[in-house]
């Protein structure tokens, strides 16, 4: 494995009640920006490790990535997402 696949995770499938996700860790070297989990409704800051998750189904397109902490992930079938902001409100990444 090269250094820069290694830094930005490998990819893998994983399946959740609402389908199959496209799901890569992200290393805290490698997390530059501040994106906004949609489980806790926090944000992410550069350099705090966390995933990107998108749809398997390859209908989607770069929108449909979603940056999450990796607790609010692992527990997303426990609890919805906690989004407090309206649809058209802006957000990081």
């Amino acid at each position: 494995m090269d250094a820069e696949r290694a830094r930005h995770g490998v990819e893998s499938v994983q399946q959740w009640r609402d389908g199959e996700w496209q799901v890569r860790g992200i290393s805290g070297g490698a997390s530059v920006k501040t994106y906004r989990c949609p489980g806790c409704d926090q944000e992410i800051r550069p350099g705090v490790a966390h995933l990107v998750a998108w749809p398997a189904d390859g209908a989607g397109d770069l929108t449909d990535r979603r940056h999450w902490h990796n607790g609010c992930w692992r527990a997303r079938d426990r609890r919805g997402p906690n989004l407090l902001r309206g649809r058209g409100a802006p957000r990081y990444g």
